[in-house]
């Protein structure tokens, strides 16, 4: 999923609001959330 995600989040397929909802349900960690965005979660 953090592949796919990572992905989508450099295409602007995916918002950072939702990438922290994918961290809320367990799909990612906060730690890829930051890898994915370079912001602190």
């Amino acid at each position: 999923m953090f592949e796919i995600l990572k992905m989508r989040f450099e295409k602007n397929f995916v918002r950072m609001d939702q990438l922290r909802q994918y961290v809320l349900l367990g799909k990612i960690t906060a730690e890829q959330f930051e890898t994915i965005t370079q912001i602190s979660y």
